[in-house]
């Protein structure tokens, strides 16, 4: 075969530092949007981005060119040096240092375009943290509670 070609989708999770909740409701969408551009740039286009003033999920495929951990540094230094400008009161806005990135297949995409839409709603009962271990269950991934909070 002359040509490589892939079809990875990622779910993407990851926090504001210490879950503060330091993502304003009014520039939100702009943040989503602009994280939809970086993806876009590195050819990892996003598929839906969405969360809450403390995290945020992202579906999105991941390119055959580019590993995860670059492709996420890229998108934290970036959204975070963008949301500074934006909002005076995110002077001292920073993101996790960790991030859960997720498998899925194309059938289970619907529902979780679905998830991230409701995100708002879903986080009126459920934390984050407890969030966040449901997933690494669902997912099969042993999370650390050690170090799955900075």
């Amino acid at each position: 075969m002359g040509q490589s070609y892939s079809s990875i989708l990622i779910h993407t999770v990851f926090s504001t530092k210490h879950r503060e909740p330091t993502i304003p409701d009014d520039i939100a969408p702009e943040l989503y949007k602009y994280m939809a551009t970086v993806l876009k740039t590195n050819e990892c286009p996003a598929l839906i981005i969405g969360g809450t003033n403390n995290h945020v999920h992202l579906l999105h495929t991941l390119s055959r060119t580019i590993a995860m951990s670059s492709l996420i540094e890229e998108l934290k230094s970036d959204s975070s040096k963008w949301i500074k400008q934006r909002s005076p009161l995110s002077k001292s806005f920073y993101w996790q240092s960790g991030y859960g990135a997720f498998s899925i297949g194309q059938s289970g995409v619907a529902a979780l375009e679905k998830y991230i839409r409701l995100q708002k709603q879903h986080h009126e009962k459920k934390t984050f943290e407890d969030e966040l271990r449901e997933l690494c269950v669902k997912y099969n991934v042993k999370l650390d509670e050690r170090y799955a909070w900075n």
